[in-house]
């Protein structure tokens, strides 16, 4: 049971509530921080003070009040309002982790709302009711705004949902759930759809993914060095503690343990007439490497957002004041996811020119071309590496950055926007593709050793070319090979080869 007290959250944590592995509690002490700042947004309503979002219009509309009896219907024109978004539903892995994000900055008790709130949302996951979320629709600033209302539409038994396999009117999800309404009072619809958590919630599913796909390539590219009679010298501890970046560091160890023992390394070392491999294979710890610290910038600025108030106003119980700033601002990860899109596409680059090499005849070490004992007649792995540059150039269209882009929205006050969402979509994607390609590279290099056989690669090598042969045989004849990549990439994200 995972007990939210607007904490910081890991990747871990939240990839376990959005597959249903965890249970969500609220805290009592959330509970209670929560009440005392709804104290305070109470205390406006009944001395009539004229406070941003508590009985205001919003954005351009800020400047226009609202009497006490129109507040109720404010907050739900609000949400209703708002939900605009259009394009395909967020999975839903994204919308659990959507509102358990939400529901964990709600429970800092600096947004004013209620403690139900929060176990309305907590209901929700608990229960298996996915509101339906259009991934279209969010700027980046004032946070993701659409989204977010598509999620408290669904709240209120409004907008739609899915539970248990069909789509549904949200009001008959929640009955069919056991899910009472909410009825929205002031300062929370505001509280429920201002923050990052749309892009938060992607983002960081794709950043977890993105993490095991990084460590895979390693896998990948020991397995293809071996293939390739390869040197690890360039691996050399001595090297990379000369260039001590974080992520070459580790890469670097990881290669020389998965190489630990290499039969193979073993029968050339003394004759290998070359003085040094080419860069796909000798730099994989300065490219790798490059790419892990990207995405550990991302991890960092992500975890700090699991636990920030992201709300506008913000409610601060100890003083009584509620005070108007910019927390929702989706720069800090539209910025990181825009670098972990770019760092991965140079990722997938040196595994594609792996992939190239192993195939390719006027490169291969004496492979057979496209690794195929009967060229000419048979094809082998010639198409695959033709996928995998598909694949790649998508991403490098889809690692132009989405936060370099500006366009002034609501009348002009939000005069500058993040399109954090756009960055974390596009990351997804990003992800996904390279997965493919990573797979290719496995199976590539699993055929590239059989022609090495009975030498062995090194350890870890041979665990992921044991697991790799479990799911995707030899290729003795021509055979669709869709299926295999399809396979080798669902190993692939079940953790398979984290060796």
């Amino acid at each position: 049971m995972l007990e939210l007290d607007g904490q910081q959250l890991t990747l871990e944590e939240v990839a376990r509530v959005a597959q249903g592995e965890e249970q969500v509690s609220l805290a009592a002490s959330a509970r209670e921080r929560m009440e005392a700042s709804r104290r305070v947004v109470e205390r406006i309503v009944a001395e009539s003070r004229v406070v941003y979002g508590v009985n205001t219009g919003f954005g351009k509309l800020s400047d226009v009040t609202v009497p006490a009896d129109e507040l109720r219907e404010l907050q739900l024109n609000l949400v209703r309002s708002h939900a605009c978004g259009v394009g395909q539903p967020l999975s839903e892995e994204e919308t659990r982790a959507m509102m358990l994000l939400r529901a964990n900055v709600l429970a800092l008790g600096y947004s004013g709302a209620r403690s139900v709130v929060v176990e309305t949302l907590l209901a929700l996951l608990e229960r298996g009711v996915r509101p339906v979320i259009p991934e279209i629709g969010s700027v980046g600033a004032s946070g993701d705004l659409a989204p977010l209302s598509h999620l408290a539409l669904c709240t209120v038994g409004e907008g739609e949902a899915f539970y248990e396999g069909e789509r549904l009117p949200g009001g008959e999800a929640l009955r069919r759930a056991s899910v009472e309404p909410l009825t929205l009072e002031a300062k929370e619809g505001l509280a429920l759809l201002n923050g990052t958590q749309a892009m938060t919630a992607v983002g960081a599913l794709a950043l977890e993914r993105a993490e095991r796909l990084a460590r895979t390539a390693d896998v990948s590219g020991a397995m293809s060095l071996e293939a390739l009679k390869g040197t690890p010298a360039a691996f050399d501890e001595r090297i990379h503690r000369a260039r001590p970046h974080r992520g070459q560091v580790e890469v670097a160890a990881h290669l020389r343990e998965l190489l630990r023992d290499s039969e193979i390394r073993a029968s050339h070392v003394e004759d290998d007439p070359r003085v040094q491999d080419a860069y796909s294979l000798r730099c994989m710890p300065q490219v790798h490497g490059a790419c892990r610290d990207a995405l550990a910038h991302a991890r960092a600025a992500v975890e700090i957002e699991t636990g920030a108030a992201t709300d506008n106003p913000l409610v601060f119980a100890d003083t009584g004041e509620v005070i108007s700033g910019g927390n929702f601002h989706g720069a800090p990860l539209a910025l990181a996811f825009d670098y972990c899109s770019i760092a991965l596409v140079h990722l997938g680059n040196i595994v594609e020119r792996r992939v190239d090499r192993l195939v390719n005849p006027d490169k291969n070490e004496g492979l057979p071309a496209f690794l195929t004992a009967r060229a000419g007649v048979e094809s082998g792995y010639m198409v695959t590496q033709i996928v995998a540059v598909a694949l790649l150039n998508e991403c490098k269209v889809l690692a132009h950055p989405a936060s370099t882009d500006n366009l002034p929205t609501d009348g002009g006050k939000e005069d500058h926007v993040s399109m954090g969402m756009t960055a974390a979509v596009k990351l997804r994607r990003v992800v996904e593709n390279l997965e493919s390609v990573v797979a290719v590279e496995l199976m590539a290099a699993a055929e590239g050793l059989e022609y090495r056989a009975p030498l062995q690669p090194g350890r870890g090598a041979r665990r992921a070319y044991e697991t790799l042969r479990s799911h995707v045989p030899r290729l003795t004849r021509d055979r669709a090979l869709a299926t295999d990549i399809e396979k080798t990439v669902g190993a692939l994200r079940r953790g398979e080869f984290d060796v």
